[in-house]
């Protein structure tokens, strides 16, 4: 199972980024899927999470912001990502789990200038 995101870049402040990752290879059926960062310095953390049943969960750090979403006839996880601010500053990495195993995509870097 391979997972690749796309979408990172850079924004200013303010601005807006959707971020994409799809999830390929043999597989079984997608449970959880999420998003989570790591700022330089820092852990990963949690940003959102979406079940196969479309029921979300986000950081208190995003919400209201942030919004995640699935399309799991293409095995693929969205976030959109609303009113950045510098501190949103991170590696992105998607995450998916199937058959209670974790996989994670290799990031995508979105930087937000002040």
């Amino acid at each position: 199972v391979q997972l690749v995101e796309s979408g990172g870049g850079l924004v200013q402040a303010g601005g807006s980024l959707r971020l994409s990752c799809v999830a390929s290879g043999s597989m079984l059926s997608i449970n959880t899927m999420g998003w989570y960062r790591q700022a330089p310095g820092k852990q990963r953390g949690l940003v959102a999470t979406i079940s196969c049943g479309g029921s979300t969960n986000y950081a208190d750090s995003v919400q209201g912001r942030f919004t995640i979403s699935r399309d799991n006839a293409k095995n693929t996880v969205y976030l959109q990502m609303n009113s950045l601010k510098p501190e949103d500053t991170a590696v992105y990495y998607c995450n998916a789990n199937i058959a209670i195993i974790n996989y994670w995509g290799e990031g995508t870097l979105v930087t937000v200038s002040p």
